[in-house]
């Protein structure tokens, strides 16, 4: 299934692909392995009928229009089936093909493919799925739904709820409920700013406690996909004035760049380590302390040659291992901070006459090379950071060992590369490239409102996740502060109405 990128940095898989239908697209350069009957002008021709509906802000629809997994139809995809050319026999020509599909459309959009009380068309337009009782335009929900928003009703279904609100920062930042007494203290306040200013008082009590920033709190975890850590060294049990050692300089690092009033581009950026000195307390390691450390916990990387969380003994360790060309090092990477998965053929920026192959692996193979003409300028920058071999540390002439096991032009792999479409020199340049890009901060804003309300930003959501990640990078808004976000995310619609 082909796929592009959205403004926000997310993949959208537009394939709409189905034999019956016609509807599909493929990857550029992979095989071409889907049905003779396929029609990649599907997705075009679907937001041709529909230009002004949300899913075609990119100019193509989603393959979850009118299927399941393709080439499974939907309901909505089975009701544009069965009004699609009757009687002119398969497959269709994509002439044929785009000649009737618009009035296969036209025919459907009084249907209601999932009985959720809105029609097609009113639901194309809206944003929501089609073939989903589960979404469903909210506004339009909420106001034919009068009983939800009862003078007696708990909460407030469908806006922010300040009472609800201020319950949930308890339960997400301090990890318990308000008390009876807080709660009754907060609903018998009357003024709408008096109780934001409440909420945010209650913010900044919990941001500091243990469930917050402790080890095992809810950053320590954001950081477990970035990190992957192995149980038996990365228990983080130790919460003492003892520094927790080699294995959790990550974790502090990650708690520290996320907290206070500190830079969350350091992730990709800092120089130093921290340690923690209790268990909500950090601070950073002297250049001193750390040349004293046991060899077992040292972090050999030079200070000019640190990248953050990508140049650290752990991450080496557990990406780079034995590779000369550290294309999982770099992958992990790319998808932990930028949020993009190679793997699922996202964040592609094809490099021309890559991936050149200088460690003989085969990548360049058709089937390959559309993922490796981005993963591999990616990964050259890793290729002087040794993993296991080489005990964790810089090395210029690294790629001279692998010669005897990678042949003789993997030592002409360049320390410089690509990420998202510009050239870098190092992976210090790469870091500041990365942490200064819209991914990064789409991908520290998303993580958090994933953490705090429990889904992914949906179409109801678009502005307000908008305006927290482009506030992120903004200088006189978060300037890269965390806490600053978090602040505004509580007082949104998406965290604040149950």
């Amino acid at each position: 299934m082909k796929r592009i990128h959205n403004s926000k940095g997310a993949i959208i898989a537009f394939g709409l692909s189905v034999a019956a239908l016609g509807f599909a697209a493929i990857a550029p350069g992979a095989p071409v392995i889907q049905s003779a009957y396929a029609k990649p002008p599907a997705p075009m021709a679907f937001c041709h009928a529909y230009p002004e509906a949300k899913a075609c802000n990119t100019g193509f629809a989603e393959c979850v229009a009118c299927h399941t997994t393709p080439p499974a139809r939907n309901a909505f995809g089975m009701q544009i089936s069965e009004k699609l050319a009757p009687g002119v026999a398969r497959p269709l020509s994509d002439e044929d093909f785009l000649k009737y599909l618009p009035a296969a459309l036209k025919a459907v959009e009084d249907l209601d493919a999932d009985s959720d009380g809105f029609s097609n068309i009113v639901e194309i337009m809206a944003g929501t799925q089609t073939a989903d009782a589960n979404s469903v335009p909210r506004a339009l929900a909420c106001a034919a739904d009068d009983a939800s928003r009862a003078a007696d009703a708990q909460w407030n279904v469908c806006s922010f709820d300040a009472a609800y609100a201020f319950r949930k920062v308890h339960m997400d930042f301090c990890g318990r409920s308000p008390t009876r007494a807080d709660m009754d203290a907060f609903r018998a306040i009357t003024d709408e700013k008096a109780k934001l200013a409440r909420i945010s008082e209650a913010l900044d009590q919990c941001l500091d406690s243990p469930y917050w920033l402790g080890p095992n709190g809810a950053v320590w975890n954001i950081a477990n996909a970035k990190i992957r850590p192995a149980h038996a060294v990365k228990s983080g049990e130790n919460p003492g004035p003892v520094p927790l050692g080699d294995y959790d300089d990550d974790y502090n690092l990650f708690t520290w760049a996320n907290s206070d009033d500190h830079d969350v581009r350091d992730l990709l950026l800092a120089q130093y380590f921290v340690k923690r000195t209790g268990p909500v307390t950090l601070e950073q390691i002297s250049e001193e302390e750390l040349a004293k450390r046991p060899r077992g916990t040292a972090q050999p990387v030079p200070k000019e040659k640190r990248v953050g969380m990508i140049s650290t003994r752990w991450f080496g360790a557990v990406n780079t291992m034995f590779t000369s060309i550290p294309r999982t090092t770099a992958a992990q990477a790319y998808r932990s901070y930028l949020g993009f998965d190679i793997a699922r053929m996202q964040g592609l920026n094809t490099v021309p006459h890559e991936p050149k192959d200088y460690d003989i692996k085969g990548v360049g193979a058709p089937e390959c090379a559309v993922c490796h003409a981005t993963l591999d300028p990616l990964s050259y920058p890793f290729t002087r950071y040794n993993g296991i071999s080489g005990g964790y540390s810089y090395n210029d002439d690294r790629l001279k060992d692998y010669v005897r096991v990678d042949g003789p032009r993997v030592a002409e792999a360049p320390a410089g590369g690509m990420i998202i479409g510009q050239e870098v020199a190092d992976l210090l340049e790469w870091g500041k490239v990365a942490a200064n890009s819209d991914a990064f901060a789409m991908k520290v804003t998303y993580d958090y409102w994933k953490l705090l309300i429990g889904r992914e930003p949906d179409v109801n959501d678009q502005a307000e996740y908008t305006r927290m990640w482009r506030g992120l990078k903004s200088a006189t808004t978060y300037n890269y502060r965390v806490e600053k976000m978090l602040h505004d995310l509580v007082l949104t619609n998406a965290y604040g109405r149950p």
